[in-house]
């Protein structure tokens, strides 16, 4: 089993950062890959960026590649999202999961664990 607390969220201005923390507890091989997805009311659950936690890969959505880079913190157990430049589409909720499956890493259909999730919130 593996449990995924978020936290770092909020509301800031548009252009405004935010860092948002994914600490993991529990049983976590090399192989899980950690993403972060975001759903705004009325909206899907879309991707947004994930990486191995062995520490290579990363991959981004279109929509935040060049303002968000995600991070590990090892001594922590866990994984980092600096958000930067920040738009009011940006709003939504944000979710830290764990994909133990082979496969993309891009469907939220393969991740396994999630965490209960931040609200972020830009205003124009």
């Amino acid at each position: 089993q593996v449990q995924l607390v978020e936290s770092g969220g909020g509301l800031v201005q548009a252009g405004g950062s935010l860092t948002l923390s994914c600490a993991a507890s529990g049983r976590i091989f090399s192989s899980y890959v950690m993403g972060w997805f975001r759903q705004a009311p009325g909206k899907e659950r879309e991707f947004v960026v994930a990486i191995h936690w062995s520490g290579g890969s990363t991959y981004y959505a279109d929509s935040v590649e060049g303002r968000f880079t995600i991070s590990r913190d090892n001594a922590k157990n866990a994984v980092n999202l600096q958000m930067n430049s920040l738009k009011p589409e940006d709003t939504a909720g944000y979710y830290c999961a764990a994909k133990t499956r082979y496969g993309t890493s891009y469907s939220p259909l393969l991740y396994d664990y999630w965490g209960q999730g931040t609200q972020v919130t830009v205003s124009s």
